[in-house]
């Protein structure tokens, strides 16, 4: 009975290592928490949509046809009402210095593949401006964190109130298992073993 549970203990506490170290640092990132109607739409002070902040949000779920690529609804970047300044929201997560990250995101144009929108995070800072109407690209790179709390930003170009789908906004530890934690995977199964021998006599 010790034997089974050291095992399950193990095998439970390496998928709780595995799971964390691949786990997504941002905070609804696919813009899922906000309840939006099937076919509808809906405008949102950054601060109510969980884990942002910022401008408003303009949450989309499969208006006009448009098919999030993650989930069910997805972000509108220049969104309503116009306030006549630019639209900026913003998440800040905990890193550690020197730790690589993996960034992603997917972008879309509503109407016009003029639409643009600036975007940094750590040492990252690109101006995304190839969109296309009616279709996703998806934003990929990687950045290695200076400080133990980083900053993920999207900004609009201009005032519009019209534009620039966002979604799937993803950040996650470049190793999937972190040397420290393959350590002590090692250790529990050496321990493991070590025990199966002595029940086994």
């Amino acid at each position: 009975m010790k034997l089974l549970n050291v095992k399950w203990f193990g095998a439970a506490l390496g998928l709780i290592l595995a799971s964390s170290a691949n786990a997504n640092l941002i905070v609804n990132g696919g813009f899922e928490d906000n309840n939006v109607a099937a076919g509808g739409w809906s405008y949102f002070s950054a601060a109510d949509v969980n884990g942002w902040d910022g401008s408003n949000i303009e949450i989309w779920d499969h208006l006009n046809g448009v098919v999030a690529p993650e989930g069910q609804q997805h972000a509108e970047l220049n969104a309503h009402p116009g306030t006549g300044d630019i639209f900026s929201i913003y998440q800040t997560f905990a890193t550690v210095v020197g730790q690589t990250y993996d960034v992603s995101f997917f972008y879309s144009a509503r109407s016009s593949s003029s639409e643009a929108f600036d975007f940094s995070v750590g040492n990252l800072a690109s101006l995304i401006n190839d969109h296309v109407v009616g279709s996703w690209s998806q934003y990929a790179n990687s950045f290695v964190a200076s400080n133990a709390f980083t900053t993920i930003t999207f900004t609009t170009t201009d005032t519009s109130t019209v534009g620039n789908f966002l979604d799937g906004v993803s950040v996650t530890a470049k190793h999937s298992v972190p040397e420290s934690s393959s350590l002590l995977l090692l250790a529990l199964g050496l321990a493991g073993l070590t025990l199966m021998r002595r029940t086994a006599r």
